[in-house]
Formats: C-alpha cells, sequence, structure tokens
C-alpha cells in the first residue's frame, strides 16, 4: 500500500514522529509540492495527504490507482470533492485537532488589538519608558473586553469554545448559523440572524467554512451594518473576506480594526491589507501549536486505518450530498 504526503512540512517539521503512517504502509514524505508535480509524485499513490496542496479534477483524473485522499486539516476546500466521490474516493478530514488552540490564537488576536502589547514593549525597549517624564503611558487606546458583545459566525466547536472563553472575559456572545442549531445547555451564545450579530458585535469572529455561501461573507454591504468601533477577527480562510472593501473600511475609520490569521492568497504576494496600522496580520498558524499538530497527526494515521479496515471515519462529502 503506498501512501504519499504532498506537504507534510508544515505539520511536521521535524518535531513530530511519522512512525505511526509507516506502519501502515509505504510511505514517502514531501515537505511540500508545488502544482506542476502532483499528479507525478502521486501516480503510484493508493493513498494521499494533503494540506494545502490542491487535488482537482483535472490532477485526480490522472491518478488511477488513488483510492483515498486525507486532508491533514479541519477545511477541505482544497480538495474537489464532487471530483472525488465521483472517482470513487474516499475524502477524509481531521475535524476537531485545533479546537482549543484556534480558540486560544482568536484572543491572542483581540488582545493584541486592545491592548497593543507588542507596541508597547518594542517602545519600551526602545527607550520610550525610560524618557517619559509620567511613570506610565500608552501608545493606542486601552479597551476593556467586559459587557463588550462577541459575535460568531459559525457556531461549532471553535465558534463555541471561542464563545466559552468570551463569557470568562465577561463578554457578551452573538451567534449565527444558516441553519436551525440547539445549543447545550449553559451556553454563553444567544443565536441571532445576520444582521442582529453585525450591527450589535464589537468584535466579530469568522468560525465557518468556505463554501459558495460564505465566500466573501465580510464586504461592503456587511461592512455596512457594522460599528465603526468595531473589530473583524478571521482565523477560517482568508476568503471570508473581501479583502480591498476591508481595507477601505479600515483606511476610512468605518471599522476600528482588523486580526487576520488567513488570507484569501496563502503565501500572499501582495494584499490591500498591508501597510495597515490598524490590521493585525500573522501567518496562518492558529492552529499550529505542537499539541494541535500531533493531535492532527494521531487522527490522520486513524483516518488512514480506518480506511484500511474498511471502517472509514470523517469522511466529507461534496456540499447538498445526503
Amino acid at each position: 500500500m503506498k501512501i504519499v504526503v504532498l506537504d507534510g512540512y508544515t505539520l511536521n517539521p521535524g518535531d513530530l514522529d511519522w512512525s505511526g503512517l509507516h506502519a501502515l504502509g509505504e510511505v514517502t514524505v514531501y515537505d511540500r509540492t508545488p502544482a506542476e508535480l502532483v499528479v507525478e509524485r502521486a501516480r503510484d499513490a493508493d493513498l494521499v495527504l494533503t494540506n494545502k496542496t490542491p487535488l482537482r479534477a483535472e490532477s485526480l483524473e490522472r491518478l488511477p490507482k488513488l483510492t483515498y485522499i486525507g486532508v491533514l486539516a479541519t477545511g477541505y476546500d482544497v480538495v474537489d470533492v464532487s471530483a472525488a466521490e465521483s472517482l470513487g474516493m474516499t475524502v477524509t478530514n481531521v475535524p476537531n485537532y485545533g479546537t482549543d488552540s484556534v480558540a486560544q490564537f482568536v484572543f491572542a488576536l483581540i488582545l493584541e488589538l486592545t491592548n497593543r502589547v507588542g507596541l508597547h514593549n518594542d517602545s519600551v525597549h526602545g527607550g520610550a519608558w525610560s524618557a517619559s517624564p509620567d511613570f506610565c503611558y500608552w501608545r493606542s487606546p486601552l479597551t476593556e473586553l467586559a459587557g463588550k458583545t462577541l459575535g460568531i459566525i459559525g457556531v461549532g466547536r471553535i465558534g463555541s469554545r471561542t464563545a466559552e472563553i468570551a463569557a470568562a472575559f465577561g463578554m457578551k456572545v452573538k451567534g449565527y448559523v444558516p441553519r436551525t442549531k440547539t445549543l447545550p445547555a449553559g451556553s454563553p451564545i444567544e443565536l441571532a440572524d445576520m444582521d442582529e450579530v453585525l450591527q450589535s458585535s464589537d468584535f466579530l469572529s469568522l468560525h465557518c467554512p468556505l463554501t459558495d455561501d460564505t465566500r466573501e461573507l465580510v464586504n461592503r454591504a456587511t461592512i455596512a451594518k457594522m460599528k465603526p468601533t468595531a473589530f473583524v477577527i478571521n482565523t477560517a480562510r482568508g476568503a471570508l473576506i473581501r479583502e480591498v472593501d476591508l481595507a477601505d473600511a479600515l483606511r476610512e475609520g468605518r471599522l476600528a480594526g482588523a486580526a487576520l490569521d488567513v488570507l484569501t492568497r496563502e503565501p500572499p504576494e501582495a494584499s490591500p491589507l498591508f501597510g495597515l496600522s490598524n490590521c493585525v496580520i500573522t501567518p496562518h498558524i492558529a492552529w499550529a501549536s505542537r499539541e494541535a499538530r500531533a493531535r492532527l497527526l494521531r487522527q490522520a494515521v486513524d483516518n488512514v486505518r480506518g480506511f484500511l479496515d474498511g471502517a472509514p471515519t470523517n469522511v466529507v462529502r461534496p456540499a447538498g450530498a445526503k
């Protein structure tokens, strides 16, 4: 059984162990695979694992031996799932490995926007405190979270965990999902329609998958419904935001700020958001704590084992499939 990992470096740059996967077949791990080498490297594979290397229909059609695609992430938009299903390929993902890490990172971003710890650290090391005539100073407004409203778009595992942390800060939480959902007893989330979430949020955090319905969800029209003092947080998928519209709003004072761990193009060649002082951007690392990556690798191996045993787990289906 030949197993190919197309882009293993991001998941495991050397601090984790591939031995669990090696126990299941003949494994080849590539650190990275450019698009033009996908077919060549996967041609003889029975199973392929990918994190962010796209597997589109035109590639899948040229891989007749391939029976299984394991996505090394929760989001699986890198795979043409409809094409895979039509070709008899099983696709799986890893849905819950990063819940705590991502929710924690949401608040790292929120706290950077509201307290600007990095900015003040740099100023102290640059001599500003030593030269100050006062015992303290601040370079930007400091904002208390208690009593503020966090709006959450997408109330799944990560959105729900983020809400719990928000409640610990004394925040109110409103959540939107596009379908009927029953929340567990004691959930701090008040479900509301999209307009109410947009209009009431002091912070808007995105936790929904990227689909045709959610692409560019944050755009000029939705931003117009938000408070000019509000902040946008995105740790989900970059294409949930129309970046040029967000940049215009930040530049023109129609939003107070944004903190993004994801962009539409990754790595970015350029972005209208670059250079904006009220926009924090990190390189898609909310998921990447060692603890979360170790869980991801264990679950990915379990997914492969389940498939080989004839009992696949975490199978994803095309949109609308029953």
